[in-house]
């Protein structure tokens, strides 16, 4: 099953400059899907486009900074109307309270090495399994224990784009490095929490972070 990011493939339509008009829209996100289902794999022809909802439980975990508030309010013209055409012309799935990059890692958890995961988002780096970058047009397969440590870079790093802070000055190299003798993901929280300089914020990065592998989870530091 190929689990496609529809998210992305919405903002890269209503960015794109070959797009005028509502059928133009339509026409090169319909192109997209077509391209991702020919070249992620020779065989998997069953997809489904994932598409987050205007709910999220993120903004209610967010103290540090608002989640995603730092984010125009002013959306690019024709994307609620790609959003519409994916949902109405494709196998498709809404997210409610959470992202479409939940609903992904959730149903990649649940479907295993059956699953390739469709982006060009670094954030599915932390799921284990086969993923598909269909701009760069490569395949790749991420182990556990590299999902675990990407996710814990993450955790240091933040994400700018969404808004959620991490340690000054600490890119995803120098996170790498911070990480790198610790052999154990509690050691690797543990980390986090002494370059954060708290655990709570270090929690709190971690559950804005953290796809969801199951229904309704909320990530809780790892236990001896």
């Amino acid at each position: 099953m190929l689990l496609i990011d529809g998210d992305i493939i919405c903002y890269r339509v209503a960015f794109s400059r070959e797009v005028e008009t509502v059928e133009d829209c339509k026409s090169v996100a319909d192109g997209y899907i077509d391209n991702i289902i020919k070249r992620a794999d020779p065989v998997v022809q069953d997809y489904t486009v994932f598409l987050s909802g205007s709910t999220n439980f993120r903004k209610n975990i967010a103290v540090t900074r608002e989640y995603k508030g730092n984010r125009k309010a002013e959306k690019p013209q024709y994307l609620d109307d790609i959003r519409a055409h994916l949902l109405t012309a494709h196998p498709s799935d809404l997210s409610d309270g959470e992202e479409a990059d939940d609903r992904i890692a959730i149903e990649a958890t649940a479907r295993g090495h059956g699953a390739i995961i469709c982006s060009i988002d670094k954030d599915f780096d932390q799921v284990p399994g086969w993923h598909f970058n269909f701009v760069k047009n490569e395949r790749y397969f991420i182990t556990t224990k590299e999902a675990i440590l990407n996710f814990y870079c993450q955790v240091l790093t933040g994400d700018r784009i969404d808004n959620v802070e991490g340690v000054y000055g600490i890119g995803p190299a120098k996170a790498r490095k911070a990480l790198s003798e610790a052999t154990t993901e509690l050691e690797m929280f543990a980390k986090c929490v002494e370059l954060l300089k708290s655990e709570e914020r270090a929690v709190e990065n971690a559950r804005l972070l953290w796809l969801r592998r199951q229904k309704d989870q909320i990530w809780e530091p790892p236990t001896p």
